[in-house]
Order: C-alpha cells, then sequence, then structure tokens
C-alpha cells in the first residue's frame, strides 16, 4: 500500500515554481476534468468555509478545504487558510494531504498570468496590483513571468501595508513601488489585478484607457465586487468557468442585475483561451478576465507537486 505523504506550506511553495506551473496549468486545463461549483458556507464574523471537489480519469479526485476569516489582517494572520487531499482514482487510496494557502495563492496567481498571456498587450509596460493580502506578491511574480513589466504598482488601503510589501519585492528584483493614488495610478496601468474582498468598487469603468486588461480574482461573493457596472460594460468578459461565474462572481452578477450586461456578454471561457479562441483582437480592447477559482487547477498544482517528490 502506497504510503500517505504530507506537504506542508514551505514544500509545496518549493515545488511550485510560478513559470512551470502556469504551463502545467496551460496543458492541464486544457482538457475538462469533473468539478461541482464549489459548496460556500457562511460562518460567524463574515467568514466562510468553501468546499471544492473534482476528480478526472488519471489525475486523481481531489478536495480542498478552505476558510475565508477577511478580518485576519489585524491579528496577524492570513486570511485564506486551506487543505488539500488527493486520492487515486482507480482505487480510491488516500495519496497526499497537502496544506493549501500556498498551493491555493499560487495556483490563482498562475491562472490569472495564463489569462493575462493570451489577454493583456504585447506591449503593456505598466502593472498595478491592487489589494496587499496573501495574494498580492504571488500576482506580482506570475504576471511578471508572462509580460516583462518596467513599472508595477502596488496598492491597499493601508498605505505602510502596501510600502512594505513594495519593499519586499523590490529586494526581489522587481520594479515594485507602492502608490498614494488609485485612480491615478489605473488610469497609468495596462494591466490592472485586483485580489481584495472589497464589497463596493475600488475600479471604476471610468478611469480605464483603451487596452487596459482587467484581471479581478479577489471578490468571491455574490455580494462582494471590485468594479463597477461601467467597468464591466466597457469589457469583453473572460471567465475561469461560466457555471463558477454565474454561481459566485459578485462584479458580473452586479452588473447583471443593474441591466450593464446580460449572461450572453460572458463571451469565453478560460478553456477557449487555451485553445486559441478569445485571444485580445486588437490593441484598444478592454480585457477583463474573472476568476472565482476552479478546482481542476488545484489538482493541476497537487499533481506537480507529487511529480516533484517522485511520487505520481
Amino acid at each position: 500500500m502506497q504510503s500517505l505523504r504530507f506537504f506542508t506550506n514551505a514544500e509545496v511553495a518549493s515545488t511550485l515554481a510560478y513559470p512551470q506551473l502556469i504551463e502545467a496549468l496551460r496543458h492541464g486545463l486544457a482538457n475538462p476534468a469533473e468539478a461541482p461549483v464549489r459548496a460556500t458556507h457562511a460562518l460567524p464574523d463574515e467568514a466562510s468555509l468553501l468546499c471544492m471537489p473534482v476528480w478526472r480519469k488519471g489525475q486523481g479526485v481531489g478536495v480542498k478545504l478552505v476558510t475565508v476569516f477577511p478580518h485576519n489582517g489585524a491579528k496577524g494572520l492570513p486570511s485564506v487558510s486551506a487543505l488539500f487531499t488527493l486520492f487515486d482514482d482507480a482505487t480510491g487510496q488516500p495519496l497526499a494531504v497537502m496544506e493549501a494557502s500556498e498551493l491555493t495563492a499560487r495556483r490563482t496567481a498562475c491562472t490569472s498570468a495564463l489569462a493575462a498571456s493570451a489577454l493583456v498587450r504585447h506591449d503593456a509596460s505598466r502593472l498595478l496590483v491592487v489589494g496587499t493580502g496573501t495574494l498580492a506578491a504571488h500576482l506580482v511574480r506570475a504576471h511578471c513571468v508572462v509580460r516583462p513589466y518596467a513599472r508595477v504598482e502596488l496598492w491597499g488601503r493601508r498605505p505602510e501595508k502596501a510600502a512594505e510589501l513594495a519593499r519586499s519585492l523590490a529586494a526581489e528584483g522587481y520594479p515594485v513601488q507602492a502608490a498614494s493614488d488609485l485612480q491615478a495610478s489605473a488610469q497609468q496601468a495596462d494591466c490592472i489585478s485586483c485580489a481584495t474582498t472589497s464589497t463596493s468598487p475600488l475600479i471604476l469603468g471610468d478611469w480605464l484607457h483603451p487596452g487596459t486588461h482587467l484581471d479581478l480574482v479577489g471578490a468571491f461573493l455574490p455580494s462582494m465586487r471590485e468594479t463597477d457596472s461601467a467597468a464591466v460594460a466597457r469589457s469583453r468578459i473572460v471567465v475561469d468557468t461560466r457555471a463558477g461565474a454565474l454561481e459566485e462572481a459578485g462584479d458580473l452578477l452586479c452588473a447583471i442585475a443593474e441591466g450593464a450586461i446580460t449572461e450572453q456578454s460572458i463571451h469565453f471561457e478560460l478553456t477557449d483561451l487555451l485553445h486559441g479562441r478569445g485571444h485580445r483582437q486588437t490593441n484598444s480592447e478592454i480585457t477583463l478576465f474573472k476568476s472565482v477559482g476552479h478546482a481542476q487547477e488545484d489538482l493541476v498544482a497537487a499533481r506537480l507537486v507529487l511529480a516533484a517528490a517522485g511520487e505520481s
């Protein structure tokens, strides 16, 4: 009987390098897996519990459990914690349990970068990351794999935290600096990546110049949104999955409720991009990728971790 392996966040991080994970997602997400829309349960104090199952023949059966405690920042703790369990799909035997906070952050950022590789202008030079939580640094690193940004700005509600994170990323060699004026930075950005749990718009449609790409990954409940309806209405929309977006993507659901777009305005899924459909057509169009998270991304990342350990 194969022994059950446990991987810590540190071990997961050491095996999930951004370029390799982006390429693994590029190939792994091109073919579908069974992944029911995740179950989301409300917990006290605005917290949430998420359950995300997935299975694909030859790749395994996986289940991720995630807790989101948005007020953890005040306690010096990450807002998202998770575990991923991988089973053999032929026998049902457990293969691995992984701390999944690092897995979640890296696969989320790399999925955004994968979409951006088809949607961001090739001459893009300015990246703006909105938010200073767990995802922010991963988004900077992943997006810089697919485009050689000359300037990266980081904005957060707490300027001191944005400045600290910007210094840390600059020390890694990224051209990052903290932004003090969100509107001014957004108006100049070629790619805007938002990773917050905001319930009111942060990025407005009037701010976007032609050719901007919006990468929206933070809001994961219908009550959350990072953009206004005008921004959504101006964009050609790509989602990770249509079913998940229509269930959970507050940015899109609010725009639909306000009559700015319809369900038919969701033009493509990520799978379409991977099969050569829905890529950026002109330098002037505004594109939008909305991700609410898809369990197949976890399965691809977990298989990569197991392969690196020589056990796949």
